[in-house]
């Protein structure tokens, strides 16, 4: 079995690569070559955090595994992660452990890497202002994601932490060249930008309807539990809706529950998957003045494919520590 770490996940998963994994992941998804449940979830009894299983079988590459994670929103502004586990992969033909992938970074760039493929298959081509709303560890991966699928030239970030917020526009002038600012208000943020990022904690909404412009495209990823929503219905009515998946959408976001129970929409808004649209079966927007959103939830394939590809690479570049763990009969046996 070989354990991976933080650092060499980090080192073995660049961005480029996850996106074009992601997008092979959502395709062979949408196509029926995999075997997605439903995520378990429990939920602290304190209301502090939640332990969720994530289990998968994907067909291409043949991969079997489960992420296990944890996410404790209160460790926002702390030395630990919201959200820290692993993906434990098993050999789909013998079912030995084959490897225990740090789920923290997994998580981290392959949502962003996701965000990235709905973009490039449902942003405006000229797409080049930038908002995000959050400046937490997925705010930085959605800049690096968003910089890589369409022309951005400016950066408006918006959250509660003004601090957080300045060292994310830093970042984007250094790193991306981006004229970057901070911006007053979430509408501040948002008004007038071509793609907009929603990665918060926040249980109320953050982003609202009245504030989006004509041809801009949302990626939400910051929610996903049924109680818990970053927009507000009018928003999601506004809006030509695409989802990771579309029974997890109807069964564990609050950014879709909410407006649906309302009576505002109905289960058709959706217009498809993103497996869809990259297979074909579902169309893209049908305007340069629609509003596209793609709401995120995060599935296990995704996290299986992104730890396949990393567990891949470490074998191919020696990286990784072994660890004998099971799997074979011993003599005693």
């Amino acid at each position: 079995m070989l354990v991976i770490n933080q650092h060499d996940v980090t080192e073995l998963l660049p961005m480029a690569a996850c996106i074009d994994v992601m997008a092979a992941a959502l395709a062979t998804l949408a196509r029926g070559d995999a075997v997605l449940p439903l995520r378990t979830v429990l939920v602290y009894p304190d209301g502090t955090g939640a332990f969720a299983v994530m289990p998968a079988y994907l067909g291409t590459p043949r991969t079997v595994g489960a992420k296990v994670i944890s996410v404790v929103p209160g460790n926002h502004g702390t030395e630990f992660d919201s959200h820290q586990g692993a993906v434990v992969l098993f050999d789909a033909v013998n079912g030995s452990v084959a490897a225990i992938v740090d789920a923290s970074p997994i998580t981290a760039i392959r949502t962003a890497a996701v965000s990235a493929v709905a973009t490039r298959e449902l942003a405006r081509e000229n797409a080049a202002a930038l908002a995000i709303l959050g400046s937490g560890v997925q705010a930085y991966t959605h800049l690096e994601a968003m910089c890589a699928v369409r022309p951005i030239k400016t950066l408006r970030v918006y959250s509660r932490n003004s601090a957080n917020c300045q060292r994310l526009a830093d970042v984007a002038r250094d790193k991306f060249k981006l004229d970057a600012s901070v911006a007053a208000s979430g509408e501040a943020a948002v008004r007038g930008a071509d793609i907009i990022c929603t990665a918060t904690a926040s249980s109320e909404p953050v982003l609202f309807g009245e504030w989006l412009s004509p041809g801009a495209h949302i990626n939400a990823v910051g929610s996903s539990q049924r109680t818990a929503r970053e927009i507000d219905s009018a928003g999601v009515v506004r809006s030509r809706l695409y989802v990771d998946r579309r029974e997890s959408a109807l069964n564990e976001s609050g950014d879709i529950l909410a407006p649906l129970r309302a009576g505002d929409i109905g289960p058709d808004h959706i217009v498809g998957e993103i497996g869809d649209v990259l297979i074909g079966r579902a169309p893209r927007r049908g305007s340069d003045i629609e509003i596209t959103l793609f709401k995120s939830l995060g599935l296990a394939v995704e996290d299986l494919a992104a730890a396949s590809y990393v567990y891949a690479e470490a074998v191919r570049r020696g990286m990784g520590t072994g660890v004998a763990f099971g799997g074979a009969r011993s003599a005693a046996h």
